[in-house]
């Protein structure tokens, strides 16, 4: 599930800013491949920015040389990049299904709320958690896709 022993942070990092890309981009976009391409173009831009942090903490932290430090960022942050296949998925196949491009911006939405609320049940029961804390760990990781969509709301 999107490497959630380790890089767990990209995942949630990668589907929060695709689904900040969906909110924003549903309105402003006149089609599904500029929709898709806004959301390939923007997590890819955060995933560079993440890989290019993470070789640098390493070399600087560590002493690897820049070359060692990049081949063990790419495996780090490539939930960064990974996490927008199963929403950009979504939205792709809602509108080959025939929803029109605002109805499937809203599932490919909905879909990204339900990852974080995965994402972060899971990280409670692998943190221990009684059910009522992975509810609420689950809860939390819902919450901030609830607050994208409400952005998608404010912005349309």
């Amino acid at each position: 599930m999107l490497k959630l022993f380790a890089g767990g942070e990209g995942a949630i990092t990668g589907t929060v800013v695709c689904a900040a890309v969906i909110a924003y981009g549903a309105g402003h976009a006149g089609s599904t491949a500029q929709l898709s391409g806004a959301i390939v173009v923007t997590v890819g831009v955060y995933w560079l920015a993440h890989l290019h942090a993470v070789t640098i903490g390493n070399s600087l932290t560590h002493g690897h040389h820049p070359l060692i430090a990049a081949r063990h960022a790419l495996r780090e942050t490539a939930p960064v990049a990974a996490a927008s296949i199963l929403p950009l998925a979504v939205l792709l196949i809602t509108r080959l299904l025939g929803a029109g491009l605002s109805a499937s911006a809203w599932i490919a939405l909905l879909a990204t709320i339900a990852l974080l609320a995965i994402y972060s049940y899971v990280a409670g029961a692998r943190g221990g958690l009684d059910i009522l804390g992975r509810l609420t760990s689950a809860a939390a990781g819902a919450g901030i896709g609830v607050i994208v969509a409400l952005l998608k709301v404010a912005l349309h």
